[in-house]
């Protein structure tokens, strides 16, 4: 172990750098319905959500893509009812609004708000869809202004005239920070001018709130009138079979994910007069240094290694160079040693 040490000035020789990463991440309709017959669907008895993978669940390989469920609030005139699972829906709504939404001055749990803008009031989002993405794809965050999201929207799924593109256009610098959660952006089916959001997605929580307004749609079957949308689904089916149809209408899925690497960088400077010997005990032979042809010879040395130590001299981390560095009087080295964390 080496007996010398050189202390870093922590104002010269040390920095700290923030980097993020990025990864595409794109899912197909056909993961959520249709390639593996349900067979990546979960379900569970408590019927609260249904689990998607992206192989049959059962097997070693398949990874957790999202959880799906639905629910709305105390306030919805859904909740007045005689809806199937109508306390489960109410409770789902209740803690992903706690949790993503929070609490107001009287201890009441917020409603989602369709601008962000909660404090203002404004309209409100009592009825909603939401897709819990796994920590897998979206790592730290997902990538604001990346997002988008394509479902069929109407009574008959895949009909291509029912198509509607959902994203977080304008979000890498229009977000909202007033979330126990983190940051979230809007969601929009065009333009953020547009100005009307149709749902929220939660960068940090990896979760997408989609408005039951979205499925609102009504469709002539015989002659007759027939409502087809969120409400009529919502009170007629349990959770099960809501997320099934929310399923059937998607057809993609894209973000882009964040690893946010966090880097300390030390800068190892050996001056022309330092660490031009080596404490080997077989750089010696004889009391004389082996790589040396003549007394006249300068000392060398080669460099393999690099110890970080704190201050009491105990060794913390140890970096290695590909290959060895040739040191003498006549060279000055810099080493930039990064711990990522």
């Amino acid at each position: 172990m080496a007996t010398t040490f050189k202390t870093l000035n922590s104002a010269n020789d040390v920095t700290s750098t923030r980097t993020l990463l990025h990864e595409a991440i794109p899912l197909t309709g056909t993961i959520a319905s249709g390639t593996y017959s349900d067979n990546n669907i979960k379900t569970y008895s408590h019927g609260m959500f249904e689990s998607v993978y992206d192989y049959p669940y059962l097997s070693s390989s398949a990874n957790h893509i999202f959880d799906v469920t639905t629910g709305y609030a105390s306030n919805s005139p859904l909740s007045g009812t005689l809806s199937n699972q109508n306390s489960k829906k109410l409770n789902v709504y209740s803690q992903m609004a706690q949790v993503l939404v929070g609490y107001d001055a009287a201890g009441s749990i917020q409603s989602f708000d369709r601008d962000g803008d909660i404090a203002s009031g404004g309209d409100k989002i009592d009825e909603a869809i939401f897709v819990n993405f796994s920590r897998l794809l979206t790592k730290d965050e997902m990538k604001k202004g990346s997002f988008s999201m394509s479902v069929m929207t109407g009574g008959a799924p895949g009909a291509v005239s029912d198509a509607m593109t959902i994203t977080d256009v304008g979000a890498a610098n229009d977000y909202r920070v007033n979330s126990p959660a983190g940051e979230y952006g809007i969601l929009y089916t065009g333009s953020a001018d547009a100005g009307y959001g149709v749902g929220l997605v939660y960068y940090q929580a990896g979760v997408v709130v989609l408005s039951g307004s979205v499925f609102a749609a009504s469709q002539m079957g015989n002659g007759v009138l027939v409502e087809t949308g969120f409400d009529a689904i919502a009170t007629g089916s349990n959770i099960e079979m809501m997320a099934k149809s929310f399923r059937n209408r998607l057809t993609n899925i894209s973000f882009n994910n964040t690893v946010e690497l966090n880097s300390t960088v030390y800068f190892c400077r050996a001056s022309h007069n330092e660490f031009n010997y080596s404490n080997n005990p077989t750089y010696l032979s004889s009391s004389q240094i082996r790589v040396k042809n003549s007394t006249t010879d300068n000392p060398v040395s080669y460099v393999t290694t690099v110890g970080l130590y704190s201050s009491d001299n105990e060794l913390l981390a140890v970096a290695k160079l590909s290959e060895p560095l040739k040191k003498d009087p006549n060279t000055e080295v810099t080493l930039r040693v990064r711990l990522d964390f």
